[in-house]
């Protein structure tokens, strides 16, 4: 099987997973608030743009299980705000909640937001790590193609990711995970400094999610005390 076919077979799996779970998550009524219990690291969730919180439900759950409570902000709803305005409310919400040493877990668009809110964040310390799936921190070239100004900012030429890749001080507690051909992110996910890169044998935009390295390196940011600086 040629690259090309490989690709374009991974595609149509990628969406057929994205389409799953988008109807999944319409018609969930799932009150997120059975989610908070639990006593170990807090875990934060930042869907990417036009997903809900409810997208990310299986990795909710396997942590939620775990004993950690897992926190959504549906302020957020579809993710469709600046980046800037998104990271202000995950801030603001830390506070009001008085979260201290939590994890984010991000999906494309909410790793964005995630570093911002952790630049925001570094006088507090209230985020300890973050593990971003699929991010598209050094931008995507379909974004220059892109109307909406929502899809617009993930040209590699934005103000929003040029200001965002001088943030450099944050990245040593971010995991980027991504997998080998993202249709989404042809450039890739790699962040430069980062705690740890991990490409995924496979590949996809939205599939990656249900990859079991992810739920393996949120357990490992969450969970070891070591696994950030």
């Amino acid at each position: 099987m040629t690259s090309v076919v490989r690709n374009a077979a991974g595609w149509a799996r990628d969406y057929l997973y994205a389409l799953r779970w988008q109807v999944a998550a319409t018609l969930t009524r799932t009150d997120p608030r059975q989610f908070l219990t639990g006593e170990l690291t807090p875990i934060v969730i930042l869907p990417g743009v036009y997903e809900t919180w409810r997208f990310m439900m299986p990795l909710i759950r396997a942590m939620h299980d775990r004993g950690h409570p897992v926190h959504v902000l549906p302020v957020l709803r579809r993710n469709r705000r600046p980046v800037d305005d998104a990271a202000a409310r995950v801030v603001d919400y830390l506070a009001e909640q008085d979260l201290r040493g939590c994890v984010l877990l991000a999906h494309s668009k909410g790793g964005l937001v995630g570093k911002r809110a952790m630049v925001v964040d570094a006088p507090t310390g209230r985020v300890r790590a973050m593990l971003a799936v699929a991010t598209p921190f050094g931008g995507s070239r379909y974004g220059r193609l892109m109307v909406l100004p929502s899809l617009r900012i993930f040209s590699p030429r934005s103000a929003t990711i040029l200001a965002l890749s001088r943030e450099h001080e944050v990245n040593a507690r971010i995991v980027s995970v991504y997998g080998r051909f993202d249709p989404h992110i042809p450039e890739g996910s790699e962040l430069p400094g980062a705690a740890k890169n991990v490409r995924l044998d496979t590949g996809g935009h939205f599939r990656v999610l249900a990859h079991p390295r992810v739920i393996a390196e949120l357990i490992g940011l969450s969970e070891d005390p070591l696994a950030v600086p």
